[in-house]
């Protein structure tokens, strides 16, 4: 059913004040584009991938040309800072000419020796698949969804986040400026209510969500119960395993960068730092100075570093996490608080001493607040990192590059990245574990979630 609520109100989340008003998209204009796309993916599907890919060099092409545009987008709706939101655009760009040059290797048949005159492995397209997008990187997560299953054949309905409903409309733009026709990709403006009616229409494949644990458990329900394939890519509390043998210098910089980078709000960001003891002091210390070095500020101005929250209560749950954690024995190195001006801003906060039952340490942190804990070696900071419903990313910090390698691979998440900031790129495989979700984006293994992989025999027999 429709929902009562007439339309949507963006904000800016740097003053707090509306930025545009939008209507949702009438029931019966779904209908329409619906039964558009299903149409027209039963002529994409047909198209040569050469075809395919002339439209994703273009639309990268469109990307490029218009890059402040659509970055200066991004940051009035969710407050990325602006140098940020344009690498954010560069990687979008990067991510569909990865696919038009890739694509066609990614799904040649396979070949397989068999009794038959001739057997192999092809890859069909599945359809139209309805994709769920969250604000936090509102044109990457489109982009590193759409790319690889566009390439495949299918077609694409986007439902994104309301407070980014301009970039979801622009994101349409941008397709249908690279040469794209209607029906290959469409957003539908949509309150989270009408999400189970389309994975419910027989003309919707598939479906693909990054979100929190909440948005992919009834995504989930509502397409097994319509025995609909998903993709999830939920939430996260990525370990920061720094091992005493570590380059500390580099662990604190990276650690910087990794939990500060679009105000923390990032699944893959590092939210639970995990230090031995011998270098715990050393290791906190120069953290929170650095994080206090973090420039606040005006998100459109390129000097900032750390903008505002996306919303405000998300700004408000953030410090209740943080309060809570205190109350737990927690102590704040730096931060903790509101930045006193307009907007939705939150200090850079760094929390020590955080034991494994502080809110800090067992739920997600979606903001500008790390937790520190201290472990006694370094099969108890696998273990803490462990500790955890969550396994998406994690990163481990030594010198021993052979031990960090081993150590790896006990680490419950679908990524590990050593000596390095965890970073989602479109030539591996990305996605989580445990409550992180399944299935996975990017590189062959990402294009390969929305196909059919058909088995064809030929006789007669040999």
């Amino acid at each position: 059913m429709q929902t009562t609520v007439a339309n949507i109100q963006t904000i800016d989340p740097s003053t707090g004040e509306p930025l545009e008003r939008f209507e949702y998209t009438p029931p019966a204009d779904v209908e329409k584009k619906t039964d558009r796309a299903a149409a027209f993916q039963r002529k994409w599907r047909n198209e040569d991938f050469a075809r395919r890919a002339e439209v994703l060099r273009a639309t990268a092409r469109t990307l490029r040309s218009r890059s402040e545009e659509f970055a200066a987008t991004a940051t009035r709706e969710m407050g990325k800072p602006i140098v940020q939101a344009l690498a954010e655009i560069e990687k979008c760009a990067w991510c569909c000419d990865f696919y038009a040059d890739n694509a066609a290797k990614f799904l040649s048949e396979e070949n397989v020796a068999t009794n038959a005159a001739r057997s192999f492995v092809g890859f069909r397209p599945l359809g139209v698949i309805l994709a769920v997008m969250p604000w936090n990187f509102p044109f990457w997560q489109v982009f590193r969804a759409a790319a690889p299953a566009l390439m495949a054949g299918n077609v694409m309905l986007l439902k994104h986040a309301s407070n980014v409903s301009r970039c979801a409309l622009q994101i349409e733009e941008i397709f249908k400026e690279g040469g794209a026709s209607p029906g290959l990709f469409t957003t539908l403006l949509l309150h989270s209510d009408r999400v189970a009616d389309l994975l419910a229409d027989r003309r919707v494949a598939a479906a693909t969500l990054t979100g929190s644990e909440g948005a992919g458990i009834s995504i989930a329900s509502a397409a097994g119960r319509n025995l609909k394939k998903t993709v999830l890519e939920l939430g996260g509390s990525d370990p920061f395993i720094v091992l005493a043998d570590a380059d500390i210098p580099a662990a604190v910089d990276a650690a910087v960068r990794s939990r500060f980078q679009n105000a923390g709000q990032s699944c893959i960001a590092a939210k639970r730092f995990i230090v031995e003891e011998t270098i715990y002091d050393e290791f906190v210390a120069a953290f929170a100075d650095a994080a206090r070095g973090q420039t606040i500020g005006d998100p459109m101005e390129r000097a900032t570093q750390l903008g505002p929250l996306a919303r405000e209560d998300l700004r408000d749950a953030l410090h209740r996490q943080v309060e809570a954690s205190v109350e737990r024995g927690a102590r704040i190195a730096t931060g903790g608080k509101f930045v006193e001006r307009p907007g939705f801003f939150y200090e850079p906060t760094v929390l020590a001493d955080v034991k494994d039952d502080a809110p800090a340490f067992t739920e997600e942190t979606f903001g500008p607040a790390a937790a520190v804990t201290k472990a006694r070696n370094a099969d108890d900071a696998v273990a803490l990192a462990n500790d955890s419903s969550f396994g998406l990313g994690a990163t481990i910090w030594s010198r021993d590059v052979e031990r960090a390698t081993k150590l790896a691979a006990q680490v419950e998440s679908g990524s590990v990245f050593i000596n390095g900031v965890m970073a989602s790129d479109p030539r591996l495989p990305f996605g989580g574990v445990k409550r992180s979700g399944y299935g996975r984006e990017l590189s062959h293994h990402g294009i390969h979630e929305f196909v059919n992989i058909q088995t064809v025999w030929i006789g007669p027999a040999k």
